[in-house]
């Protein structure tokens, strides 16, 4: 879970949600830090092979399925998502991974 301006959002909603995308192998979800809310969702998916989605893509797949202060601000393309042996996502990684992150440059993957 995650906290937006005091309102829970369920990442793992999200994360099942997005990975139901054509497109998309694996989901994880992230705040980010965001001057007015605290935080904000960021949606990471890694996509299938040879697949290609925009962030917009997978933003308007979701859009009828969640609440609109769920909605990802952006959405993280990369390579892999780091796991532990028992199959759980590493958040904290992905977290340390994306402390730099803002909005809108989506589309420039932090280095593995």
């Amino acid at each position: 879970m995650s906290s937006s301006g005091g309102e829970w959002i369920s990442s793992v909603q999200l994360e099942n949600l997005a990975a139901g995308h054509a497109a998309v192998l694996e989901a994880a979800v992230i705040g980010i830090p965001h001057p007015t809310w605290t935080e904000r969702p960021l949606l990471i998916v890694r996509l299938k092979p040879g697949a290609t989605a925009l962030s917009s893509d997978i933003l308007d797949f979701l859009a009828d399925k969640i609440p609109k202060w769920w909605m990802p601000d952006d959405v993280a393309f990369v390579e892999s998502i780091p796991h532990l042996a028992t199959g759980k996502v590493r958040k904290n990684e992905l977290r340390e991974r994306f402390k730099d992150f803002r909005c809108g440059n989506a589309n420039t993957m932090p280095k593995d």
